[in-house]
């Protein structure tokens, strides 16, 4: 709950600094309600870039870690 908070006011501020530099006509709501709603979707979507990076670096670490073994296997099983 507390992480939600926190998105609702950095995307307000969020808001209404970037409809000034956009150089957007909005209301002071609106430009709220359009920071609130992009900072939870750009919250959303690292998220998840980051649990795909994540699985991606387990696997890589798994491919190698096998490779290792194999190569291990490989060498001293003469």
């Amino acid at each position: 709950m507390p992480m939600m908070m926190f998105l609702i006011l950095i995307g307000a501020v969020a808001g209404l600094t970037a409809t000034r530099v956009m150089r957007v006509q909005t209301d002071v709501p609106t430009a709220v309600v359009i920071g609130m709603a992009g900072a939870i979707l750009g919250w959303l979507v690292l998220r998840f870039a980051l649990m795909l990076s994540g699985w991606l670096v387990v696997t890589l670490a798994a491919f190698g870690g096998a490779i290792a073994l194999l190569w291990l296997w490989k060498t001293y099983r003469r």
